[in-house]
């Protein structure tokens, strides 16, 4: 390096920093059969650069190029952006090695090397980050490059495709400024396509895109290589912390810390005419997972073409573009001999890595190369497929197809989606609370829509956010959109519950419900109106779009019974209703691990009986409530036991604060005084009394069954009545499991366990006969976690309630942290959700004390988890490791649970 701005590039690059360890390897070339990595450096050398190396080392026509390591980006971002000592001269010696291997030289005027400059993540991130096509193109090479390839408009192409996409990337000049000269100039010359192009219209051009550089930047557009070189370099670590990368992180989970790798590879061209071309291809069709080769390419073009969609591709294989209806003709019909040499790559590579393959190639002048090879992203649909074949075709083994689908991906076929293929008009978006498509007309009360359901109408329940006494409406709904709230919400927890789609945290919706309508961007939707939601996308769509329904037969039905046969922690739902309990059957529950008592108190047919028994001034007046209640939950656990089959069934007594279930209006206190015979005056009195300032701390849970010991008695008396009608009527003795919530001591569960004993005696002499069953609590306090050993010595199961729990560790509440936990996740202070994935510092840490303790006062206690992280992956996966017996979780998640339980179990003796 020898110009000024070479000196300062260098100087900017590579200055002395006394943490840079010496020795340390920063460069890693590939190229010409060999490469410095191979495929297991992924984390070293990012996805793309350990794929590169690999395709090297097994002979294919690679380009040759080096990449610079991920722990480069580490340290830039460690040092003020800043690059280790020694980097500068290694990226030189590995450039230099390009240009013997290819016969030219970086910045030679004459004998110009030109590069690409792409990043490469240890995990796919596809279009997040940045990359540089046609580095090292000036005014000057570019004169170079015409008189070597004998093609100038090819030369000068290249050049206004370089400086577009430089002056985006590196100096922010964003790229609809240059879109807009270049269709001027088409519209001026009456061009349509960028082919009909001609040298002299792209020196044209080039004038005009460097003009408007200069214009923005106050500089020209820089002519020194090197210095654009390190400019891209600098581009594509700056891209690792750019808004879209960080929000595809946060989506999919993958650590900040990884850091990128950079790609630095020797350019070859698809727009050196039509023996030249450039495509993306996939060894199996990504949306079915059909063995067919799937994918497209353009003839005369770069990689940009393909996906920027300016011109439309044509179909890699004969029978895609006859099954298309097109004419222009495949890359098979032709390039045959560069379609077959690909097609032969095609199979080398996924026997290779022994999964599909994403690929991007580019046939320059007839010969091919390979430019990226990854494993590809697929349908959820297209994963079972795929595992499932080639688990069959013996590339992989039937623990290993198990652990290729990602658990999360089955919300895709357990709920109808839209139609890819329709039409939708965008209302707003929110949060993808609970998947799942479907059409409805709007209505703002839970009354209205179970009233229009019970006329055969599709309604879709928009509320500002729900509460229990909302459940009725939420049931008859096909589905569930909220203003406020968030992932975790009462919306979303009950939402995933039911089966239903729910958008949640709508926040640009401005609902009016006195007036019945709803406004969002300056649009106005009245009740009664068409609406389509998307829980999967959290999104809400004017009028009505077409669905698709799930099939979970075939390639689902092998895979989970491969799943099964892996698995070692038991799979149970959490149910209240028989149509909930036959969905979790259907999906493989082995059992119900949390029946919710007080969403069964909700129906019109019963409020007013809880109501008359919660504003009962004594014990006669509630024990007359309760007896109206009595045959109504006997018959619900009956309907319940019935379904399970001898399944175990966990029900939990009455939990939320007694204020949930308090009428709210006059109306409503006019009702319960005309049932009960009291003084509207006097309920509305009591009403007042019994309201809390902080109800969820307050008196809820066991609380209530020490205060008014007849509530749970009847609920026990209920319970076990069902257990021994279902018995004598079927000769299925279901094993009931009672449990206690909100335990915090021993001697809460003890003077409420020995209560239940009593009835339950008194209910077998009744019945003559006797049943087996359980008295266990719900762990959801830190002090139960940490008194776990006494509180074992009364109870056969402790069920983990991760919810609140978890809003008991962190002190926060599930409905209102939505606010500001984004920023929390933004800023990287939390990782994860808590509500979503369990924290395994503290709410895990409390459950491997509570395991531990409990086991050792009680070596056969039962032990599960029924909160919402019995559905996440993540949080299986922790809990396999403490041992627990089960999950729960809502019904439509059971597929998932039974997956992620197998591979956590798998990995788990893999270890």
């Amino acid at each position: 390096m020898t110009t000024a701005s070479q000196a300062a590039a260098t100087a900017a690059a590579g200055q002395k920093d006394g943490n840079a360890e010496a020795g340390t390897k920063w460069v890693y070339r590939f190229g010409a059969g060999r490469a410095e990595g191979d495929a297991s450096m992924k984390n070293l050398l990012g996805g793309k650069g350990a794929n590169l190396a690999e395709m090297s080392n097994l002979g294919l026509p690679v380009p040759p190029g080096f990449t610079i390591t991920t722990e480069v980006c580490a340290y830039y971002y460690a040092n003020g952006r800043r690059y280790p000592d020694g980097l500068v001269d290694a990226v030189n010696d590995a450039l230099a090695e390009i240009g013997r291997q290819v016969g030219r030289t970086f910045a030679d005027p004459k004998n110009p090397l030109l590069v690409s400059v792409r990043s490469g993540a240890r995990a796919s991130m596809p279009g997040m980050m940045d990359t540089v096509l046609n580095l090292g193109l000036a005014d000057d090479t570019v004169k170079g490059l015409a008189a070597l390839s004998g093609d100038a408009r090819f030369a000068y192409d290249s050049y206004r495709r370089f400086i577009q996409m430089y002056s985006d990337v590196v100096l922010g000049v964003e790229h609809h400024v240059f879109e807009e000269i270049l269709e001027a100039y088409k519209e001026q010359k009456d061009y349509f396509l960028d082919t009909e192009m001609k040298a002299e219209d792209w020196r044209a051009v080039i004038d005009q895109y460097k003009a408007a550089v200069e214009k923005a930047l106050g500089k020209p557009f820089p002519q020194d290589p090197h210095e654009q070189l390190w400019g891209a370099i600098g581009a594509v670590f700056g891209s690792w912390r750019n808004e879209r990368a960080e929000t595809y992180r946060r989506l999919h989970n993958i650590p900040e810390s990884w850091g990128t790798a950079v790609n630095v590879q020797a350019m070859v061209f698809g727009n050196m005419g039509e023996t030249s071309a450039t495509g993306v291809a996939f060894t199996r069709d990504p949306s079915t997972g059909e063995k067919a080769y799937y994918g497209e390419f353009l003839v005369n073009a770069q990689g940009e073409d393909v996906v920027a969609g300016i011109r439309t591709p044509q179909a890699l294989t004969r029978r895609a573009r006859l099954r298309a209806g097109e004419e222009a003709p495949s890359m098979e019909e032709a390039m045959p001999e560069a379609y077959a040499e690909l097609a032969a790559i095609f199979d080398k590579l996924e026997k290779h890595y022994r999964d599909m393959q994403d690929i991007e190639f580019t046939v320059q002048e007839g010969k091919l190369w390979m430019l990226q090879t990854r494993t590809g992203k697929r349908t959820a649909k297209a994963a079972l497929r795929i595992a499932v074949d080639l688990a069959k075709e013996g590339l992989i083994s039937e623990e290993e197809a198990v652990m290729r689908v990602d658990p999360r991906s089955l919300d895709q076929l357990l709920h109808p989606s839209l139609d890819p293929d329709a039409p939708r008009d965008l209302l707003v978006k929110g949060l993808p609370a609970s998947p799942g498509a479907a059409s409805g007309e709007v209505v703002f009360s839970a009354d209205e829509a179970e009233r229009l359901a019970q006329e055969g109408r599709k309604v879709v329940l928009f509320r500002v956010e729900t509460s229990p006494e909302d459940i009725h409406g939420m049931h008859a709904a096909v589905g569930v959109v909220t203003a406020r709230g968030g992932m975790t919400s009462h919306a979303a927890v009950v939402a995933r519950g039911m089966g239903r789609p729910c958008v949640c945290g709508a926040g640009d919706l401005r609902i009016d419900e006195k007036a019945g309508t709803f406004a969002v961007n300056g649009r106005i939707v009245k009740k009664g109106e068409t609406v389509t939601i998307d829980g999967a996308a959290g999104a809400v769509y004017a009028g009505a779009v077409a669905t698709v329904q799930p099939e979970l037969s075939g390639d689902f039905a092998e895979l989970m019974q491969w799943a099964d046969r892996a698995r070692r922690m038991k799979v149970r739902a959490n149910a209240e209703t028989p149509q909930d309990a036959e969905t979790a059957r259907g999906f493989g529950a082995e059992g119900i691990g949390l029946c919710r008592t007080e969403h069964m108190f909700f129906d019109a047919d019963r409020i007013v009986a809880v109501r008359e028994m919660i504003l009962a001034e004594d014990r006669p007046g509630r024990e007359a409530a309760l007896a109206k209640l009595l045959p109504m939950q006997r018959a619900d656990f009956e309907a319940l036991f019935k379904v399970m089959r001898g399944l175990p069934v966990t029900i939990r007594l009455l939990d939320p604060p007694l204020h949930e279930f308090l009428p709210h209006s006059d109306a409503e206190i006019d009702e319960v005084a005309k049932a009960s015979g009291m003084d509207a005056a006097k309920l509305k009195t009591r009403a007042q009394k019994l309201k809390e300032f902080n109800p969820m701390l307050g008196h809820r849970g066991c609380r209530l069954g020490i205060s008014y010991p007849e509530i749970y008695e009847m609920q026990v008396r209920a319970i076990l009545e069902a257990a021994v009608n279902v018995a004598k009527a079927t000769g299925e003795r279901a094993t009931p499991e009672i449990m206690i919530p909100l335990v915090a001591m021993r001697e809460e569960l003890a003077v409420l366990k020995k209560r239940i004993e009593t009835v339950a005696e008194a209910v077998f002499a009744e019945a003559g006969t006797r049943l087996d069953y359980l008295v266990g609590t719900m762990i959801e306090l830190p002090r139960a976690a940490l008194a776990a050993d006494a509180i074992a010595e009364e109870a056969a199961f402790f069920s983990f309630g991760t919810n609140d729990l978890t809003q008991t560790t962190f002190g926060l509440s599930r409905d209102d942290s939505a606010s500001f936990l984004p920023e929390y996740l933004r800023q990287n202070i939390l990782a994860r959700d808590p509500f979503v994935t369990l924290d395994r510092e503290g709410v895990g840490a409390l459950i491997e004390i509570a395991a531990e303790k409990g086991r050792k006062a009680r070596p056969d206690i039962k032990l599960g988890i029924c909160g919402e992280h019995g559905g996440d992956p993540d949080s299986i996966a922790f809990v396999e490791g403490v041992g627990l017996d089960y999950v729960s979780c809502s019904p439509y998640r059971t597929p998932i649970a039974r997956l992620a339980a197998a591979q956590a179990s798998l990995s788990k003796s893999a270890r």
